[in-house]
């Protein structure tokens, strides 16, 4: 069977555009929040590779005027006009990044999302390992300020390292689902781990 052409004006990314939304990938964050109760109003909220602020947009929704998030990428994020939320230009494989990260957002965070992706090389093995260090970067993030019974939401693409993430989320988080959203490209490796309820 014939492989479907790649679309980039597909039913998605009609729907950000009616719907406002900077990016079609803000539909991924929707369905897992919605399926795993994610987000709640009033909490603290960190997202990585926050570029071009899509899942922003729908974080702020979900936490409303009394949470705060600070979203963080490589590219600089067009201002979202609201005062609940900061972005900041930040590499997270900086090795200040951590202190850098606490600068813009001190205390607990409730909720890790990481939507890092690396720039891939069409080597699949290299891909798959720089995209696996991208979560463990998130994932530290969430060890040293996750709150107990907070949530962890990470992209990455499936590789052989895969098990090993999966298990030390597991020792963080009392529930792990793989998770492979909607608006998913077909073609796409990228599938998403979500820590459930962090452990104290």
């Amino acid at each position: 069977m014939a492989k479907r052409p790649y679309q980039p004006k597909d039913f998605y990314f009609r729907k950000a555009k009616d719907e406002g939304l900077r990016a079609r990938s803000a539909f991924k964050i929707e369905e897992i929040a919605k399926k795993h109760a994610i987000f709640k109003k009033g909490q603290n909220v960190v997202d990585l590779g926050a570029a071009p602020g899509g899942f922003l947009q729908i974080i702020l929704n979900a936490i409303g005027p009394t949470g705060f998030v600070v979203g963080v990428d490589l590219a600089a994020i067009k201002p979202l006009g609201r005062p609940n939320v900061k972005t900041a230009v930040l590499d997270v494989l900086a090795d200040d990044f951590h202190e850098q990260l606490e600068a813009l957002q001190g205390g607990p965070i409730d909720v890790v999302v990481s939507d890092l992706a690396p720039k891939t090389t069409g080597i699949k093995d290299v891909d798959e390992a720089r995209s696996l260090r991208l979560v463990g970067v998130a994932l530290e993030v969430a060890k040293r300020r996750g709150r107990a019974g907070g949530h962890f939401v990470a992209k990455l693409f499936m590789g052989g390292e895969f098990e090993e993430v999966r298990k030390g989320l597991r020792e963080a988080y009392e529930d792990v689902k793989v998770v492979r959203p909607e608006a998913t490209r077909g073609a796409s490796m990228e599938i998403y781990l979500v820590g459930l309820r962090r452990r104290a």
